[in-house]
């Protein structure tokens, strides 16, 4: 989408997008070699009752939804970071998951008019309706200016 076809209010789906138990197990040694996200048979005895994904997994499957529906041949080229970042309840092995986005602002920058600045806040949700991940990001677009 183009920056311009943004507006506050509006809200976008995506999804679904399932989660495999190799994908999770994968994911983690890579990149969070914690025991619960590792290791099924020992995470059975964990907190959670089995295999969880990695918070930082579920925020790159949700940046992928994201990225394909919506940054996809936009002006966006960067991001300053989140407001904030919830994991709720986790994800688990074949988990369905949807994505919606709520526009909160966009505007221009005052000083850098070719500067767009999308405020939006990012839920995901499971089969069962249940939030996996909330949160609220900044991006950056490059605009044209009007001649």
């Amino acid at each position: 989408m183009r920056f311009a076809e943004f507006f506050p209010g509006q809200v976008i789906e995506a999804g679904p997008v399932s989660v495999d138990e190799q994908e999770i197990i994968s994911f983690a040694k890579a990149y969070d070699p914690q025991w619960f996200h590792t290791d099924p048979e020992a995470s059975e005895q964990g907190h959670f009752g089995g295999l969880i994904a990695s918070g930082w997994h579920t925020c790159g499957l949700a940046m992928r939804l994201v990225a394909d529906k919506v940054l996809a041949g936009s002006e966006s080229f960067a991001s300053p970071g989140l407001a904030y970042l919830k994991w709720p309840a986790p994800v688990r092995p074949h988990d369905q998951l949807r994505l919606k986005a709520e526009v909160l602002e966009a505007k221009r920058s005052a000083s850098k008019p070719h500067l767009g600045i999308l405020r939006w806040r990012w839920q995901m949700r499971n089969q069962h309706a249940v939030m996996v991940l909330e949160l609220e990001a900044t991006s950056l677009f490059h605009v044209p200016v009007a001649a």
